[in-house]
């Protein structure tokens, strides 16, 4: 192996306390006190070591979107919204019609939390309309055969919980998919209120239950604040408990999530009978503001509640989305609605406009979730 017998010289800088340069700065003081030679602290005289300042730090302007989340997109175009029919129609701004909004919006905004546990597993809950007509027909079938208000309410909720069951059971222990589990109770549910009501409205509710959803408490719907309530449980049980962790790492990934211990296929069947429930208590509450009992109400809900998640953040692949987002999304339409028919708007447009936005929200869920993994 050959020898190296050549190298270029490498230029060293050596740094010296202060304490070496007081003694050889001394009078008389012996050059190579400190640990040091003489070449070297002349070096380190020559040749000073600069101070590196420290980094600055960065100043960024925190944006709505780091604010609000995933929901920021829904609060604008609500406030978009609601500026625009503020500016459109004097009426928009009037105690009678916000107190209209609230009642329309407090139903489909209960689906729609209901719809978004679902949602946020990586499911789909079809039946929630029909569920909705079944339990609020049970609940007026009941009321009229003189069962007092409170246990035909409660009987009508359970409806809704057994329902949910099936469909749980159906999606983890038949494996069945979430959409043709729930499209099948769909028709089944609905098949059954045509049954029991014969196709026929049920009326000679009594005043009692009525004022349950057209009541008010200091000038506050009662719809809004049973709304209000769902609202805030559902964001507490999500984001601050356990099993809101397990419905997220279900719907992130259901395989890892069993791994590491989360019961998925009890938590898959939770949030159908939670989905169920929220859709009885949103029959029961329509049917009190009705007076009557409908056998074709909530057809075309279970719609309503899907896209009023959609547009408040939530994403059908599952993990992704919240309950203020979801409610959110069920005022969105409901502002839509209700300004629509203030300005005398043909519904087709306004079907078209919801529809659009619907589009408009799944594009760009599927643009971040592109960017998040090329990142």
């Amino acid at each position: 192996m050959p020898r190296l017998l050549w190298r270029e010289p490498i230029e060293t800088t050596v740094i010296t306390s202060a304490r070496e340069d007081d003694a050889a700065n001394k009078p008389g003081g012996d050059a190579t006190d400190g640990g040091g030679t003489s070449t070297a602290r002349e070096a380190a005289k020559a040749t000073p070591v600069a101070a590196i300042p420290p980094p600055r730090p960065r100043v960024r302007v925190k944006t709505l979107g780091d604010i609000a989340g995933r929901e920021s997109g829904g609060l604008i175009v609500l406030l978009v919204a609601v500026g625009a029919l503020t500016l459109a129609s004097p009426e928009f701004l009037t105690g009678n019609n916000l107190a209209n909004l609230a009642r329309q919006v407090a139903i489909f905004g209960i689906l729609a939390i209901g719809q978004l546990v679902v949602i946020l597993t990586g499911g789909i809950d079809l039946s929630v309309g029909s569920i909705l007509g079944l339990a609020g027909a049970v609940t007026a079938q009941l009321l009229v055969s003189g069962v007092p208000i409170i246990p035909a309410i409660l009987i009508g909720v359970v409806v809704g919980g057994v329902l949910g069951i099936a469909n749980g059971v159906l999606v983890t222990r038949f494996k069945l998919p979430p959409f043709i589990a729930t499209l099948g109770m769909l028709g089944i549910a609905r098949g059954i209120v045509l049954v029991i009501t014969d196709a026929n409205t049920i009326q000679g509710l009594p005043d009692g239950f009525q004022t349950v959803a057209n009541g008010t408490v200091l000038g506050i719907p009662n719809l809004l604040i049973i709304f209000a309530i769902i609202t805030a449980i559902a964001w507490f049980v999500l984001n601050r408990t356990v099993f809101g962790r397990y419905v997220y790492a279900v719907g992130s990934n259901p395989e890892a999530a069993r791994l590491a211990g989360v019961p998925v296929a009890m938590v898959t069947t939770a949030v159908y009978v939670i989905s169920g429930v929220l859709a009885a208590v949103g029959g029961v509450l329509l049917t009190s503001r009705l007076g009557a009992g409908v056998p074709t109400a909530g057809t075309g809900f279970e719609l309503q509640a899907i896209a009023a998640c959609v547009i408040g953040g939530a994403s059908l692949s599952g993990a992704r989305g919240s309950a203020i987002g979801a409610a959110c999304g069920a005022l969105i339409i409901g502002v839509l609605n209700n300004g629509g028919n203030l300005l005398a708007i043909n519904a087709f447009y306004l079907q078209i406009a919801i529809g659009a936005l619907v589009l408009v929200a799944v594009g760009f869920d599927q643009m971040n979730t592109r960017k998040a993994g090329r990142g």
